[in-house]
């Protein structure tokens, strides 16, 4: 073989490493497109079920107020089944809401309306409030204090159970005011649901 051969064998297998190398890059370069598409399809997947969930939660959450009633920018839902605070809260955790808590003597008062409407007119419901951390720091379900209270000062000075009464009721016989109350107790309950 002559040196020209040689260097022409030498070429062809450079070239065909070239080539290999060549298309060696376009499959990469075809996985990183590839993947790149698959990222992009996944991205919109989790897209799609995000906003899926979104449509859900606002079709229960309607489901809720039709049920219940909407009371400024929020559905309620009465539950007349008596449980203990605990009990009643997390069933309203399971159902996506709240205990009930007002923000306002607006709010509380056609909570109160909603309550004796729905469940009795001599009805006592758990509110989404409670001073179990720190005796007399009432707090609601977020660990927040309390701005808005209801408590009744005229007859009992409320709230006056101390280590023993952690958790707060609004009493349909007494208007709306609060009462503390023993969490162990059972009482009916309202949760509540934010609109989205």
């Amino acid at each position: 073989m002559n040196n020209l051969q040689r260097h022409c064998n030498r070429g062809i297998q450079n070239l065909n490493i070239l080539k290999a190398l060549l298309c060696i890059f376009v499959l990469l370069k075809k996985d990183s497109v590839t993947s790149a598409a698959i990222e992009n399809l996944q991205k919109q997947i989790d897209d799609i079920v995000q906003e899926l969930n979104l449509l859900k939660e606002r079709q229960a959450l309607q489901t809720v107020c039709l049920k219940g009633t909407k009371i400024l920018g929020k559905c309620f839902l009465a539950d007349p089944v008596k449980k203990t605070f605990h009990a009643a809260n997390d069933d309203c955790i399971t159902k996506g809401g709240t205990l009930s808590a007002p923000l306002t003597g607006d709010e509380n008062d056609q909570l109160y309306s909603y309550v004796r409407q729905s469940i009795g007119l001599e009805e006592q419901i758990w509110l989404g409030i409670n001073d179990m951390v720190t005796d007399g720091q009432w707090v609601d379900q977020s660990g927040s204090s309390v701005r808005f209270k209801n408590w009744e000062t005229e007859i009992t000075q409320q709230p006056d159970g101390g280590h023993s009464q952690n958790c707060a009721i609004l009493s349909t016989t007494a208007n709306g005011k609060w009462f503390d109350e023993n969490c162990r107790a059972e009482k009916a309950s309202v949760c509540e649901f934010n609109i989205v």
